[in-house]
């Protein structure tokens, strides 16, 4: 059987994903998350590229063992890659040279055409891989929360990916940084999502404190939410209430930037919400309480829990969608 191979290498992640050309569906995926010592909050650009050139060959091994485990005739079709973090000329990172030389190298050994698209596209399209829920329509809002974007635009599915429109931007401190930052002063790994969601799930569900929703039409700040979180921590409040706090307002800023972004452009009706962020469960449902009773018109889309976080399942499909005409 054929298959198409997706490259990711962002800034917290080494990801490699295959999906049948025939009709899309995973067939494996490998990932690794980049090593940051405790108490630091993210690598270097020249540290990280180092971990994904050593994982990269690793993470080929395992990937190709897993699929030919039940298809020993399995064949890479097509290589898709993310080489950029967002789609537009001048959005540049070191560590995606890592992921764009890698699938370059491939490519040209095995004789298959290699599509380059970019990071934000790549979380955009794997909101797609849920067969059960309804089509996007053509043209939809987009909100991609990570540690380097607070991004809200518009998008339009493109043969080569989407076409991206900007709405709002992260004004300072963009939703992944809150987290790390606040999650690394609670004693939280890094990335600090996972542990943070954890530790707020035992925060009581009458706690008081409230830290504010920072947002200018839908550009989002967390600058100051993040340094009343601090202040927070020094003055003793529990641990667990400080992570539930810090959920809700991104969760209650997200409200606030959406509502905006629909008011301004009424035909948007679909709304993506993609990233690591979004993988969080508190956020994810307050978010679709808050706005239905806003915007009962506007239809959340999530990408599957575990394809919120950095992967390449998305690149991979953008990739197929390019070569064999099909949509989703």
């Amino acid at each position: 059987m054929q298959y198409i191979l997706g490259v990711d290498t962002s800034n917290y992640t080494t990801s490699l994903c295959l999906v049948s050309a025939a009709d899309g569906r995973l067939a494996a995926e490998a990932r690794r998350l980049l090593p940051v010592a405790a108490g630091q909050r993210g690598l270097r650009q020249s540290e990280a590229l180092f971990f994904h050139v050593r994982h990269l060959p690793v993470l080929m091994d395992t990937l190709m063992g897993e699929v030919r485990r039940v298809d020993a005739a399995a064949a890479i079709a097509a290589i898709g890659v993310s080489v950029r973090p967002r789609p537009f000329c001048t959005s540049y990172m070191p560590v995606f040279t890592a992921g764009a030389s890698f699938a370059a190298s491939l490519g040209r050994a095995l004789g298959v055409p290699v599509l380059q698209t970019s990071h934000q596209e790549g979380h955009l399209a794997a909101a797609t891989y849920q067969p059960d829920t309804p089509r996007l329509r053509d043209r939809f809002l987009g909100v991609h929360l990570s540690g380097g974007t607070s991004d809200v635009f518009a998008a339009r599915q493109t043969r080569f990916g989407y076409h991206v429109t900007m709405i709002g931007e992260g004004a300072d401190l963009h939703a992944g940084q809150f987290v790390d930052r606040v999650g690394v002063a609670l004693g939280c790994p890094f990335p600090a999502g996972p542990a943070l969601e954890q530790l707020a799930s035992q925060a009581p569900g009458d706690f008081r404190l409230r830290f504010p929703a920072s947002v200018n039409g839908a550009s989002m700040s967390f600058s100051g939410p993040c340094s009343a979180a601090m202040r927070a921590i020094d003055q003793g409040e529990p641990p667990e209430v400080v992570a539930a706090a810090v959920q809700a307002c991104i969760a209650n800023t997200l409200v606030k930037a959406i509502a905006h972004a629909c008011e301004q452009h009424t035909d948007l009706t679909d709304c993506v919400v993609a990233g690591g962020v979004a993988e969080n469960r508190f956020i994810r449902q307050r978010l679709v309480d808050k706005l239905a009773a806003l915007r009962s018109d506007v239809q959340l889309h999530f990408a599957p829990a575990r394809f919120s976080s950095d992967n390449a399942l998305g690149v991979a499909l953008i990739a197929r969608r390019h070569w064999y005409g099909t949509k989703g």
